[in-house]
């Protein structure tokens, strides 16, 4: 699977992006708001894709690296995962290199997911969880009309906050 927008190629991950996954899901400053198990060693991240592609296989997940058209590494990743049993509901993730903060990149391949969400797999209802101190990614959430779940918690990381997104019939 592949989407495309105006700058940028979401494409599916595989074993050859084994170096941007590790640079990636290892950047101290993404996981300033991420709690996970980071890759330390190229075998790590390896071990991440299989996992990833076999979840995508069994239709668990789809999860998608962000590059610009013109370059084959990936700069970050945005997901569909966490499907409801009914395949209404998905959660949506995203992380970015710093360096390509403030560029819209997220913006543009948020857009993207989320139309492929609700046109494509007729979510009804996208939520996206977020660390309650991570302002960027609040702004983008808002920005794309998400509401905070203020009554809602998440049990196990006491500094996310929930918002959602339902699909306009």
């Amino acid at each position: 699977m592949k989407l495309e927008t105006e700058r940028l190629i979401l494409k599916e991950i595989n074993e050859t992006h084994v170096e941007d996954i590790l640079r990636i899901r290892s950047n101290e400053l993404i996981n300033k708001y991420v709690i996970r198990n980071s890759p330390k060693t190229n075998y790590e991240a390896l071990d991440f894709i299989l996992t990833i592609k076999k979840n995508t296989e069994n239709n668990k997940t789809i999860y998608l690296g962000v590059s610009y058209k013109n370059e084959s590494n990936i700069i970050g990743t945005i997901c569909l995962w966490n499907f409801s049993e009914d395949r209404k509901t998905a959660e949506v993730g995203y992380e970015l290199l710093p360096n390509y903060h403030r560029k819209g990149i997220m913006s543009e391949a948020l857009e993207a997911v989320l139309n492929y969400g609700f046109n494509e797999l007729n979510l009804q209802e996208i939520i996206a969880i977020t660390n309650k101190y991570n302002e960027s990614s609040k702004a983008l959430l808002l920005k794309y009309n998400f509401v905070l779940e203020e009554d809602k918690k998440d049990e196990d990381f006491p500094d996310n906050i929930i918002f959602n997104l339902k699909k306009i019939n």
